[in-house]
């Protein structure tokens, strides 16, 4: 799938799941667990492969990042972050705790 033809966060999910980032996590008491094995990951064993990010369609202050991560252990996937005035904060508090050298600047999956 082409990058142009992508508009919708289920359309980037779509085309990073067929590259094979096809695990799934869930935040649980400040720590990124996936959700078929259970393992508990930290800032630290995450490595940002990319980000996209999205505005609300009815309001632009309503905005998500799709983080597109492969774990220290090899587990690949996406997470999707809702940074409205409303959301949680512990995922966007977790992505920012993620050490800058585990953050791609030129992570090109999708072309």
């Amino acid at each position: 799938m082409e990058k142009k033809n992508l508009k919708s966060e289920k359309d980037f999910i779509k085309a990073y799941q067929e590259n094979g980032f096809t695990g799934n996590f869930m935040m649980v008491n400040h720590k990124l667990v996936g959700t078929e094995t259970k393992t508990e990951y930290y800032p630290m064993d995450i490595n940002v492969v990319a980000e996209h990010r999205f505005e609300g369609m009815s309001n632009p202050s309503d905005m998500s990042i799709l983080y597109v991560i492969e774990t220290k252990d090899g587990l690949k996937g996406t997470v999707l972050a809702n940074y409205s005035p409303s959301s949680n904060t512990s995922t966007a508090e977790f992505f920012k705790a993620i050490p800058k050298e585990n953050i791609s600047q030129k992570a090109n999956f999708l072309n």
